[in-house]
């Protein structure tokens, strides 16, 4: 079973250890093991590393589109909040109009 605590990592560290596995030529398996972390982390920042670069998997998105995909995400949850709000109240005063 997993543990509750997520290990957090600064972004020099990750800038670091994917620097190291670019520049050794070693596989991210093993650049972890040295560095003592769990290889799938270390495999998802070199991902994102070279789609930054431009060098990831065609239509995998980079770190700029993909907070800008969450912003946008999150205005469009608080529009439709917005728009729900005054489809009831149209709804309440065309009721107060009736009478």
């Amino acid at each position: 079973m997993g543990s509750k605590y997520t290990k957090r990592y600064t972004a020099e560290f990750k800038r670091d250890a994917i620097a190291l596995v670019d520049s050794t030529g070693k596989t991210v398996t093993a650049v972890a093991r040295e560095l003592g972390i769990s290889s799938e982390p270390l495999r998802g920042w070199y991902r994102q590393a070279k789609a930054d670069r431009g060098e990831g998997v065609p239509g995998e998105l980079t770190t700029v589109e993909r907070e800008e995909l969450k912003r946008l995400r999150r205005q469009n949850a608080e529009q439709a909040k917005t728009i729900e709000v005054l489809r009831k109240a149209a709804v309440f005063f065309a009721k107060e109009s009736d009478r």
